[in-house]
């Protein structure tokens, strides 16, 4: 294959900086399925990983492989859904078993399973961990930077507002607009939202896949968006898959700003955990300047 110098041109230093600092150690997101063990045998040993929760497979799963990641010595973020646990005593167990994980992290989020009893959304479940006491050193909430197909904006940014009282960090949702996630920053921060900022984000997708994803959670405009903003999908990977190194050259100056407090990379890895291992590394190398395959 021939080798080509990949630019991050118009760049400047800091932000050049910022952006390396995140995809250096992002967080890596697996989804609790069968293969999911074998496909985080990509991830180098002491990754950040975070495990969805799966209506369909069930919280327990998430939990299971959230242990088997702790074991191998990854640092793991295991998602809580509110919509999945029967009861507060249910939820006990839950933190009970991460405590005995030595797992100090937690996502915590209303969730796409029907509501099942006690605990109707995130802020509830937050809640009730404060009340029941958590092992959890750093929890994370959603942010919606194009809004929610089920809530509108103004009860979006009450809610996130409410919710910092228990957590330090908001993970943006999927989208491929940088601009709209910048300006939903800068307006969270004029609101009152002090907490730190991590930037959601796609890894190694297939096209056609993202755009089914994005349908089914409500963020078609986004999609539309990527669809005339071909430049976005990336131009470290082969045709026809999406890799986010454009979305973050587009984010660069909100990363080297202080006020933004962006200060970490989600990665919605869909299991190609491989593919997505092989976009980080080809981003730094371009980052630092060094030849890439092509």
């Amino acid at each position: 294959m021939a080798l080509r110098k990949r630019r991050t041109g118009g760049l400047t230093d800091d932000q050049r900086a910022a952006l390396r600092s995140l995809v250096a150690d992002p967080k890596f997101e697996l989804i609790p399925l069968t293969h999911a063990p074998a496909a985080a045998e990509a991830l180098p040993h002491g990754s950040q990983i975070t495990v969805t929760a799966s209506p369909s497979h069930g919280i327990e799963a998430t939990l299971d492989l959230a242990e088997e990641m702790a074991d191998r010595g990854h640092v793991v973020t295991p998602h809580l859904s509110a919509h999945m646990m029967r009861d507060r005593a249910h939820l006990a167990e839950l933190l009970d078993r991460c405590r005995d994980a030595n797992i100090t992290r937690a996502f915590v989020v209303g969730g796409d399973a029907k509501d099942r009893g006690e605990l109707h959304d995130g802020l509830a479940l937050l809640r009730a961990m404060d009340e029941l006491g958590h092992p959890f050193d750093e929890i994370g909430v959603p942010g919606y930077p194009e809004g929610h197909i089920d809530i509108d904006d103004d009860r979006l940014t009450e809610v996130l507002l409410e919710k910092q009282r228990y957590a330090s960090a908001t993970t943006t949702q999927m989208c491929f607009n940088p601009g709209a996630i910048v300006d939903w920053i800068g307006r969270m921060r004029a609101a009152g939202m002090m907490m730190h900022v991590h930037l959601g984000t796609p890894g190694v997708a297939d096209l056609t896949k993202l755009m089914a994803v994005s349908a089914r959670i409500g963020i078609a405009t986004s999609a539309r968006y990527l669809k005339k903003n071909r430049r976005m999908v990336g131009r470290l990977l082969t045709p026809g898959k999406f890799g986010p190194d454009a979305l973050l050259e587009g984010v660069a100056p909100a990363l080297a700003d202080p006020a933004a407090d962006i200060d970490a990379l989600h990665l919605f890895t869909f299991n190609q955990v491989s593919a997505t291992v092989e976009w980080q590394q080809r981003m730094l190398e371009s980052l630092d300047g060094q030849l890439v395959d092509n």
